[in-house]
């Protein structure tokens, strides 16, 4: 979504600006159009050439030079921004963008630009919690920007308090909302269920498969960057929850039934990517089995042990007989577009076609995870999409942020039908 799109970042005299290099390079990579302008005081910090080297495109600051030429380019720079990000942003350049005060390059684009404002505040946690700023902040609000709340850490001044500037996937996860807010999923709330589930044997081990939610979260991410109001179920994985995406973290199956059922009500869509275990152990031990025989539970034995295992909810069989009944009953209540996931190592049609009846659904994702680009962990996916009209699409292999999108762009017809 980024390629090709206008971003101003606004750079001010902070140390936290070295990390802007980062931010400017991560955008030129993912195709933007960045221009960068620094404030008078971000030179004392960084130098204009890095960031022209990085953004392969000029970078301005001097709203005064003789020519006069910058009075013409910072209205051309207004108009043709999608959005101006300052990153980082002082107290000083916030006081100023609320008061609408231009005088040096960055305020005098911003006052002319009808784009979006993001900021990102960075600095000394009592300047940040100043009455004056946060007045400021909220003006600033109240007008439409987007505020990156900072974080918590270690200060330039070696004392540890809010006012850190974030790192790059959160600000590049910020630009993401602002430049998709109004994009074909405004408006819309959906849910995105990622990772496997780990049934437990007892205190220690679990049942469980080699799921890592790679593919839940990048179709939560995407949903995201096109505006959707997005909840994430996620399993226990080791990935970090995307910025602005609603978490819930379960553990087991059951767990998962019950947060889908919460979450699914007044959803538009439902997005099944969670590897669920498909059994669980009928017991479990409430102190760790011993290896040998006689340990705390008496369970265990030189040879092993014997688990038996029970079969655990099909969540999407679930809910679709729940919607014949007791749901069916709510007037609140509405029919959410529903995708499922079958993750297999033969037979991809049969077991695809058999799954999207069976379960309701709308439309069917499987996968064959014995492949090596299509596995679990892996970060591509060869997926086949089944629709309700028989139709079955063969996707090449593709990076998973690539069959997200794909996955979203059958979903939005959908939705545009309810």
């Amino acid at each position: 979504m980024l390629l090709n799109r206008r971003i101003l970042v606004g750079i001010c005299g902070g140390i936290a600006s070295y990390k802007a290099v980062e931010l400017v390079s991560r955008l030129q990579q993912a195709g933007a159009l960045v221009d960068v302008i620094l404030s008078e005081r971000a030179e004392e910090f960084i130098r204009p050439l890095t960031f022209s080297a990085l953004s392969h495109r000029p970078v301005y600051s001097d709203l005064w030079e003789p020519s006069g030429r910058a009075a013409e380019t910072h209205i051309a720079l207004g108009e043709e921004a999608e959005l101006l990000a300052v990153v980082p942003a002082t107290a000083n350049t916030i006081a100023k963008l609320a008061h609408g005060i231009a005088d040096n390059m960055m305020t005098a684009v911003a006052l002319a630009t009808k784009a979006p404002l993001l900021l990102a505040p960075a600095m000394h946690s009592a300047m940040y919690v100043h009455p004056a700023t946060q007045a400021n902040l909220d003006q600033l609000r109240a007008r439409g920007a987007f505020i990156v709340e900072p974080e918590v850490g270690r200060l330039a001044s070696g004392e540890t308090g809010i006012g850190r500037l974030p790192e790059t996937p959160v600000l590049l996860g910020a630009i993401r909302i602002v430049l998709g807010r109004d994009g074909e999923l405004a408006g819309r709330r959906v849910v995105v269920t990622a990772g496997g589930t780990h049934e437990p044997i007892d205190p220690v081990r679990f049942v469980g498969n080699r799921s890592s939610g790679k593919m839940g979260y990048a179709l939560a991410t995407e949903a995201r960057d096109r505006g959707a109001d997005v909840v994430l179920i996620s399993g226990p994985t080791a990935l970090e929850v995307p910025y602005g995406v609603k978490v819930q973290r379960v553990e087991t199956a059951l767990q998962m039934r019950d947060a889908v059922f919460e979450a699914v009500a007044g959803a538009d869509a439902l997005v099944m990517s969670a590897a669920v275990a498909d059994f669980r152990p009928a017991e479990v031990a409430p102190q760790k089995l011993k290896k040998g025989g006689g340990g705390e539970q008496g369970q265990g034995a030189e040879d092993g042990f014997s688990l038996r295992l029970v079969r655990n909810p099909d969540i999407l069989g679930e809910l679709a007989k729940a919607e014949d009944g007791q749901l069916a009953e709510k007037k609140s209540w509405r029919h959410p577009v529903r995708v499922g996931f079958a993750a297999e190592t033969s037979d991809l049609l049969t077991y695809g076609r058999s799954k999207l009846v069976a379960k309701h659904l709308d439309l069917l994702v499987a996968n064959d995870v014995s492949r090596p680009d299509s596995g679990f962990g892996t970060e591509t996916n060869k997926v086949l999409i089944f629709h309700t009209d028989g139709t079955v699409e063969d996707l090449p292999v593709m990076p998973k942020a690539g069959v997200a999108a794909a996955i979203w762009d059958r979903i939005g017809p959908l939705l545009r039908t309810m």
